[in-house]
């Protein structure tokens, strides 16, 4: 059993010290496995855009239907259900194909809904939509659209509602992907596990004795022999011996 422990731990020092001079491998990996990512993903993804506008939701006595109930200030589960309805009727396709022809533009309301993204702000009565495309113009066209369709729309629904436009969309400057530094770090981090992994696979199938002190500690046998290997330095006619069989 102490050798088998004995072993192990040789076994996992070897390990680190091939970690070690293999660094330079690694580094590799990593440089150009992250390179690699973002060059993939800046040439063959279009960056997108996002405008957002956010609305206000009336607690009043509201009915749906056959169903009446009351929103209070201090009941959030239900505005937070009152948000969800509303979001539930912008995905409608009826909405959806207003707010394009309203928009003026030549897109599939399937298309559209895949563009939009709608949730509650910290859970109170006031819900943020969001409009991501590849044309920041287009965006805030659209999320401006929805701004003017959707409350005419929930007050035909529910009624009693009361849906106020608190800000509109204004036409975004920047980027809002992709996230080129994320996608980075992840092909960086995917450089460094591959690379070590397969250091480590190679190591631990290497069957190849290369310190005496291996021999030694694993065995508990001592060395009576050392096959030195003889190597002609660059440059020079002259020969040196380093320990590389044993036996």
């Amino acid at each position: 059993m102490q050798n088998n422990d004995n072993v192990r731990e040789i076994d996992l020092v070897i390990i680190l010290k091939t970690l070690v001079k293999k660094i330079w491998l690694i580094i590799l990996s990593a440089v150009v496995c992250g390179s690699l990512f973002f060059s993939l993903v800046y040439v063959a993804v279009d960056p997108t855009y996002t405008a957002d506008i956010e609305l206000y939701v009336n607690n009043t006595d509201i009915s749906v239907g056959n169903a009446s109930f009351n929103i209070s200030s201090s009941t959030l589960n239900a505005a937070q259900q009152l948000v969800n309805t509303y979001i539930v009727i912008l995905n409608s396709r009826t909405t959806l194909n207003e707010v394009i022809e309203y928009a003026g533009v030549n897109i599939k309301p399937e298309r559209l809904k895949s563009m939009i993204t709608a949730k509650a702000v910290d859970s109170t009565e006031i819900f943020k939509i969001n409009v991501e495309t590849t044309d920041p113009a287009l965006s805030t066209v659209l999320a401006n659209a929805i701004a003017k369709v959707l409350p005419n729309r929930i007050a035909e629904i529910v009624d009693g509602s009361s849906v106020r436009v608190v800000d509109y969309a204004v036409t975004p400057s920047r980027r809002s992907g992709p996230a080129y530094t994320r996608i980075t770090v992840i092909g960086v981090l995917i450089g460094i596990l591959c690379s070590t992994v397969t250091v480590i696979v190679r190591a631990v199938m290497d069957n190849v004795i290369h310190e005496e002190a291996y021999l030694s500690q694993a065995y508990d046998i001592p060395v009576l022999a050392s096959i030195p290997d003889s190597r002609e330095t660059k440059g020079s006619r002259y020969y040196y011996y380093s320990h590389g069989k044993n036996s």
